[in-house]
């Protein structure tokens, strides 16, 4: 399986960013999904998941500004970043399978992800 993430870029603290995760195949259609983030200098860490009949998680730090959520298609994940801080910066990843390798990150590949850099 390949994702492909996009729509990073450079924020304003304050600012917003949607990203998008596409993968090949139908992976997104049939498994829970997550976005991480790695920080530079830091382990990669979930952020948010949703889950195959779409109940959310989102992480303590960014709970009230990130978003997660899957198009009627269920082709594309998305990850909708508002009232972004400095500390918010990295890149970004997403993957998909159980709610237990979302936690335990136990995937084989990984996409290139998509960089949040801070303009502060």
């Amino acid at each position: 399986v390949q994702f492909v993430e996009s729509g990073g870029g450079l924020v304003q603290p304050g600012g917003s960013l949607r990203l998008s995760c596409r993968a090949s195949g139908t992976i997104l259609s049939i498994a829970a999904a997550g976005w991480y983030r790695q920080a530079p200098g830091k382990q990669r860490e979930l952020v948010a998941s949703i889950s195959r009949l779409g109940s959310t998680n989102v992480a303590e730090p960014v709970k009230d500004r990130f978003t997660i959520s899957r198009d009627r298609a269920r082709t594309t994940v998305y990850l909708q970043m508002d009232r972004l801080k400095p500390e918010d910066a990295g890149v970004y990843y997403c993957n998909a399978g159980s709610a237990k390798k979302l936690s335990r990150m136990d995937f084989i590949s990984w996409g290139q992800g998509t960089e949040v850099s801070d303009n502060s």
